[in-house]
C-alpha cells in the first residue's frame, strides 16, 4: 500500500457520507482507509458501511472499539494494522479534494521526504477561509515554528512515512485527547527531509457541534498540559536546551486561548499557567505583533484591551465575515 488513511468515527452521522465519499474518490491507487468506529452512539457506522457498497474496489477496514477510549486510541488502533508506506490521519466530519492524497504522496517520493504538508481551508456554513502555511526546508526550521505558533501541528494536513511511528516508538496520547495532535511535532523531530506544497486540499469543517474540541473543561486542559510536558521531554532528550526559547512560546501559544472568550475565570487561568513563559511573550517573533501584544497586555493585567481584542475576533470576523 502506497498510503493508509486512519479515520477515527464517534458522533458523526451528519458527516461521515461527505467524508467518506471524499476519500473513496481519492485519484491515488493502492489506499487503505481504515476507519476506527469509537463506539460511536449514533448511526455514523450504518451510513458508512452503506457508502462503502458503492466502492467493492476500495481496500475498506472497519475496526471496533467495544466501548469509547477517545480519539488518540483510535488512531493508534488504526495504526496498529497500517500497511501503507505513508500515514495520514483526516477526521471523519471534515472531508478532502479529490487529488490529494496523489499530489501529497507523488512530492513525498520525487523529494525523497518524510512528511509533506500543505495548505488547508476553514469550512464554515456559508463560507471557507483559505488557511496559508508557511513553507520551511529542513525539519527543524518547521518544529521551530510549530512550537512558537507560525506553523499549525495539526494531524490532517500531513503526509508522513509509516517508519518514523514504528522506527521511533512514536503514537498517540491515550487518555489525552487535547493537544494530540502535537505528536506531529515528535515526528518532525525525527524526520530527516520535509516538503511542502502551497496548495489546500483538506477541508476542517467548523459545523459539528458534538466535536471533542467545542467545549472546554479543567480535564482538557490537563490534557494538554500533559501533551506539552510530554514534547518538551522528548525534545530535551534529544536536542538539549536549544530549544527553550520554542519550548516557552509553545506554552505561551497553549494558554493564549482563555484570552479569546473574554471570560474573567479564564483570563485566571491565563495567570496560573506557566507564568514563567511570559518573559519570552516579546520574543516570540514567529507570531504576529497583534498577538504578541494581547499577551503582553494580559501579563501587565490590561484585560479591557484583552477583552476588546476578543470581542473584535469573535463577533466580527467569526460572526460577520467568516460563519
Amino acid at each position: 500500500m502506497k498510503v493508509s488513511v486512519i479515520i477515527p468515527v464517534y458522533k458523526v452521522e451528519a458527516f461521515i457520507e461527505k467524508c467518506a465519499e471524499s476519500l473513496f474518490s481519492q485519484t491515488l491507487d493502492d489506499v487503505e482507509f481504515i476507519f476506527v468506529d469509537d463506539a460511536s452512539p449514533d448511526n455514523s457506522i450504518g451510513k458508512l458501511k452503506k457508502c462503502t457498497e458503492k466502492y467493492p474496489e476500495k481496500t475498506i477496514i472497519i475496526l471496533k472499539h467495544e466501548q469509547n477510549q477517545g480519539l488518540p486510541a483510535a488512531r493508534n488502533t488504526g495504526l496498529a494494522i497500517a500497511k501503507g508506506e505513508y500515514i495520514f490521519h483526516c477526521d471523519s466530519d471534515d472531508f478532502v479534494e479529490p487529488n490529494m492524497l496523489e499530489t501529497l504522496y507523488r512530492t513525498a517520493k520525487e523529494e525523497e521526504s518524510d512528511i509533506v504538508w500543505c495548505d488547508w481551508f476553514l469550512s464554515f456554513e456559508q463560507n471557507e477561509r483559505y488557511m496559508k502555511q508557511p513553507a520551511y526546508a529542513t525539519p527543524m526550521e518547521a518544529l521551530k515554528a510549530m512550537l512558537a505558533g507560525q506553523m499549525k501541528y495539526n494531524v490532517w494536513n500531513k503526509l508522513v512515512r509509516h517508519r518514523l511511528y514504528t522506527d521511533n516508538g512514536i503514537s498517540f496520547p491515550e487518555g489525552y485527547a487535547m493537544g494530540e495532535d502535537m505528536t506531529m511535532m515528535l515526528l518532525f523531530a525525527v524526520a530527516k527531509k520535509v516538503s511542502y506544497i502551497p496548495k489546500a486540499f483538506y477541508h476542517y469543517v467548523k459545523l459539528n457541534t458534538d466535536a471533542y474540541s467545542r467545549s472546554f473543561s479543567s480535564n482538557h486542559w490537563e490534557a494538554i498540559a500533559y501533551n506539552i510536558q510530554r514534547v518538551e521531554v522528548f525534545l530535551h532528550r534529544k536536542f538539549g536546551d536549544t530549544l527553550n526559547l520554542e519550548i516557552a512560546c509553545m506554552k505561551l501559544e497553549a494558554k493564549f486561548s482563555f484570552l479569546r472568550n473574554g471570560e474573567k475565570q479564564m483570563y485566571k487561568l491565563w495567570e496560573k499557567s506557566y507564568p514563567e513563559a511570559n518573559q519570552y511573550i516579546l520574543q516570540n517573533h514567529y507570531v504576529s505583533k497583534r498577538r504578541r501584544w494581547v499577551q503582553w497586555c494580559a501579563s501587565k493585567k490590561i484585560w479591557w484591551i484583552v477583552g476588546l481584542h476578543s470581542w473584535l475576533v469573535n463577533k466580527l470576523v467569526y460572526g460577520c465575515i467568516y460563519k
